[in-house]
């Protein structure tokens, strides 16, 4: 059991690295899809947070809120209250989606949205390994 939820958790990193590393590759262009480059960014900081849950044996529920998600993490550990900052990643998920709310976030915006979801990375790897 131990060896399919560690795929799993491996699965998961794979993704959020692959959604971090679209991102950063498009800050470095001379035109950056700023709202593309935001959504990649939270899908990155959900998807490392859903991996330690799963790494502790956790099925992470469907949603793009990672408040919601920092909150399953503090469960088992409290420091991951430092997190509760990234939760304005979480418009970024469904927001810019749909042309409905039309908004295109500045490159600033983009580069703290692409930090934060490095941050939650770098917080989560630590806690795996």
């Amino acid at each position: 059991m131990a060896e399919i939820v560690h795929s799993k958790v491996k699965q998961w990193l794979i993704k959020a690295d692959n959604d971090l590393t679209i991102a950063g590759r498009d800050l470095k262009t001379d035109d950056p899809v700023t709202d593309a480059i935001c959504f990649h960014a939270q899908q990155a900081a959900e998807k490392y947070l859903k991996a330690y849950l799963v790494y502790k044996d956790v099925e992470p529920e469907k949603t793009h809120k990672i408040e919601k998600l920092v909150q399953m993490c503090v469960v088992f550990d409290t420091s991951f209250l430092a997190l509760k900052e990234m939760d304005v990643l979480t418009e970024y998920a469904v927001e810019f989606r749909y042309p409905d709310d039309f908004y295109i976030p500045s490159i600033e915006e983009a580069k703290e949205a692409y930090n934060l979801a490095l941050r939650v990375k770098d917080f989560v790897l630590v806690r795996i390994k």
